[in-house]
């Protein structure tokens, strides 16, 4: 979020960099000095600003800012999972989180501060939806991420961002989008899109915009049902847009050679996990190039739902294998702190969830 009258250099993007600095009658190259300490040093302050003079800076501070989340609380779980609970400058807060994976480590960050989706089995949506988040918090998440793991364990870098966090991603596009791009600078973070994804609960017209885009993440889509009834039942999207409307986007996808898209499919004890979903799902799914991860649910306070047994569990996916889809059992990373798929909600280790929902009226309608 910008200050009141000041301009947040962690919230622009690098042509609107470049485009400041000529604001205040600097040359190019001082407008990528300025993103480089901003998104490739990381600074918290224009002080730390040290190859630009006195003068430059004093200019600076009277006109700009750099916005910065604050740490509010880290919990570690028992398999090395960390979640970070972080504060805004207006006081509300998010979470991200860091999962460990052998050399790798994947951060499943934030859009937006809780959610409209409203999927019945998401923690998330008991919050409803406060704001979105800027290009600046979004990407500060990341940078907030990576001076903890310098300050705990040196030598660990992330490797993959997620964009499967609090809120859905591509209902708060065009900050996500400017975030992608802020990330993947060379002069800045640098990292490869291939190594980013943003998941959907199924926001058709978005995901179609998506498909235009020069910078294209990977493709994540939570569908989490085989038939239309289900799907209307825990997750009210799709009574504006049908699986069928969906998978005709999906299909219509433009997908470079060797990427696929991820199907998410959370499994709910009676609900979505028999013999014949996994058959239905197959059938659906016939012709796209993808994935599917099966997750469990991830139990958590005020869910109607329940995690189907082990052996429920093994049947559909082994089902669903049988049936010709690449189909992978997601293990549930930090679910003993809240830090699981379906878990955030803003919880700390002395809060209990807060079911009121908070809706502000100038996000705009879901479309």
């Amino acid at each position: 979020m910008t200050t009141p009258d000041l301009t947040d250099l962690r919230a622009l993007g690098y042509d609107e960099t470049i485009a400041f600095a000529a604001e205040l009658g600097q040359p190019r190259f001082r407008g990528e000095q300025i993103w480089r300490w901003v998104h490739a040093q990381m600074v918290d302050s224009i002080d730390e600003m040290s190859n630009l003079g006195k003068d430059l800076r004093a200019q600076l501070k009277a006109r700009a800012t750099i916005g910065t989340l604050t740490v509010a609380e880290i919990q570690t779980s028992k398999d090395g999972t960390r979640k970070l609970r972080l504060e805004t400058r207006d006081g509300k807060s998010i979470e991200s989180v860091l999962i460990p994976d052998g050399e790798k480590t994947t951060q499943c960050i934030s859009s937006q501060v809780g959610c409209a989706i409203d999927c019945q089995f998401c923690a998330t949506a008991k919050l409803g939806l406060t704001r979105n988040l800027d290009a600046g918090e979004i990407v500060d998440q990341v940078y907030r991420a990576k001076k903890l793991l310098a300050e705990v364990d040196p030598g660990r870098r992330i490797t993959n961002l997620v964009y499967m966090g609090m809120g859905e991603p591509l209902h708060n596009y065009d900050h996500v989008l400017s975030s992608i791009r802020t990330l993947t600078n060379d002069l800045g973070a640098g990292m490869s899109q291939r190594r980013i994804t943003v998941s959907t609960a199924g926001l058709v017209p978005r995901l179609e915009k998506l498909g235009q885009e020069t910078i294209r993440p990977n493709l994540a889509v939570s569908l989490n049902a085989s038939s239309d009834e289900v799907r209307d039942r825990v997750m009210p999207i799709n009574r504006k847009w049908n699986i069928g409307r969906l998978l005709d986007a999906i299909r219509a996808y433009p997908l470079e050679q060797r990427r696929r898209v991820t199907f998410e499919y959370v499994l709910l004890a009676g609900v979505n996990d028999s013999i014949a979903d996994a058959a239905r799902l197959a059938k659906l799914l016939r012709g796209i190039r993808c994935k599917v991860n099966v997750i469990p649910l991830n139990p958590h306070p005020g869910s109607e739902f329940r995690r189907p047994t082990p052996e429920a569990i093994e049947a559909f996916q082994n089902e669903c294998k049988r049936l010709g889809m690449a189909t992978y059992l997601r293990t549930p990373r930090g679910d003993d702190i809240d830090a699981a798929c379906g878990q955030l909600a803003n919880r700390s280790n002395a809060e209990a969830l807060v079911t009121l929902r908070v809706r502000s009226p100038d996000i705009a309608p879901i479309a």
